[in-house]
């Protein structure tokens, strides 16, 4: 394990061993299934700040799609003048072009995390006591492929998970949509990257669950859906603030 991520890696370790050990005596084997949800939810508590703020400068890119089609059709034949007049109207709406990319990217670092730490037999000096925990008989260390068959009880495990995930991606990217509709004009350069980037990234994380370990695929579950839950709080809100003209 590399000293760059084995202090977090050891930090997520004891914290999802606590949770198991506090939830064991109600939810049994579930414990450290639900001590990984719950260190997910605590993660996107922590940088929800920073999502809220993506989605409001997501929401202010749809906002200003007529602003930008009036940019394009005046300077669609000087790229560079384009460039320079859009970056001043982000920056005067104080967002960027890749803004609604963030929320879905603030996954990953802890992802990684959970990935390396149920692959690892030692982790934090001693045995990784994490790996002997299971869901419906599955170990949270296994891997998709790595069981008696696609379709026996381990590959049905990981088939609901990716259900369930990929549920997750499809409800957040509608949600998405819906925050920023994408304007009729073609969109220029990084506007068009970051489009396609916003649309693909959720569905990612399907194919990476597909290749991790089932624990990783846990976090990309309770974790996506948050995703759609501060997108469904984040639409509401705004649409309440223009209900009451505020």
């Amino acid at each position: 394990m590399s000293a760059f991520l084995g202090v977090p890696t050891g930090a997520a370790y004891h914290i999802v061993l606590a949770l198991t050990s506090v939830f064991t005596p109600l939810l049994g084997g579930l414990a450290a299934v639900a001590g990984i949800a719950v260190l997910t939810i605590a993660v996107r508590l922590l940088v929800a700040p920073l999502t809220f703020r993506a989605l409001r400068g997501q929401a202010a890119q749809a906002r200003l799609a007529p602003q930008l089609q009036r940019l394009r059709q005046r300077y669609g034949r000087q790229p560079e003048r384009l460039r320079r007049e859009m970056a001043a109207l982000y920056a005067r709406e104080g967002t960027t072009v890749f803004a609604g990319v963030w929320p879905v990217l603030v996954q990953w670092p802890v992802f990684s995390v959970l990935y390396l730490l149920f692959r690892s037999a030692r982790v934090a000096g001693g045995a990784n006591l994490l790996l002997s925990r299971q869901l419906f008989g599955v170990p949270l260390g296994s891997y998709w492929l790595s069981g008696t068959g696609v379709l026996g009880a381990h590959g049905v495990v990981f088939l609901a998970l990716f259900a369930l995930l990929a549920a997750a991606c499809w409800l957040a990217a509608r949600l998405a949509r819906r925050l920023a509709p994408v304007a009729a004009a073609p969109a220029e350069g990084s506007a068009r990257i970051a489009r396609l980037l916003t649309a693909v990234l959720p569905y990612v994380t399907v194919a990476a669950a597909a290749f991790a370990p089932l624990a990783a695929g846990i976090y990309l579950v309770t974790s996506t859906a948050w995703s759609g839950a501060e997108r469904w709080l984040f639409a509401r809100r705004a649409g309440l603030r223009e209900a009451t003209g505020g």
